[in-house]
């Protein structure tokens, strides 16, 4: 079962649009956060204090060592957290320790299809099982036709007689695959 640390903040007050800014810089929007290696959690803990709101999706996996076995609550996007912020306000975020840069292309931060982040959300608000799958471009394409996934669409692939649907994230390059059952995804149109 995987969980997430999610911080909602109430927005700063509001003084007005600044003069020269383009709209998008004014509206909170959801952007990936590229942070140092095994930084993320306390990257969050940071984003946390300067009231930024910020969504780190974690899930449970078991390391073993030579004499035990642990469960760990571990980033299920590794070297990533999630932030909603204006463009305006983004050196809260940037100068935060841990935090490398704002994901961007052509120079200008990307932001992320709030369909993904909502996606990631109810994966793992409903307790389905989430791990990192490599990356996927092509493949089957599928959409879950009934559950708390109902509607999205990503690929099927099978792996040890069980169905994994995965869904790829573009702006990261990333994947995540959730054990369903086959009876619950349909050719995608």
């Amino acid at each position: 079962m995987g969980t997430g640390q999610l911080a909602t903040i109430p927005p700063p007050a509001v003084l007005g649009p600044e003069p020269g800014l383009p709209v998008a810089h004014l509206e909170p929007r959801w952007y990936a956060a590229y942070t140092c290696a095994n930084h993320e959690k306390r990257v969050a803990e940071q984003l946390r204090e300067r009231s930024v709101e910020y969504f780190l999706p974690l899930y449970e996996c078991v390391r073993r060592w030579k004499d035990r076995r642990v469960n760990l609550q571990t980033p299920l996007f590794p070297g990533y957290i999630f932030v909603r912020v204006a463009l305006r306000d983004r050196l809260r975020v940037l100068q935060t320790p841990g935090v490398v840069l704002l994901v961007s292309f052509a120079g200008h931060p990307a932001p992320l299809p709030q369909e993904d982040i909502l996606a990631i959300r109810n994966c793992l608000s409903y307790g389905l099982p989430v791990e990192p799958h490599p990356y996927l471009r092509a493949g089957r394409r599928v959409q879950v036709k009934c559950g708390p996934l109902q509607g999205l669409e990503g690929m099927i692939v099978r792996r040890k007689n069980r169905s994994r649907f995965v869904l790829s994230f573009e702006l990261l390059q990333r994947s995540v695959a959730i054990e369903m059952n086959a009876m619950d995804l349909q050719p995608a149109n």
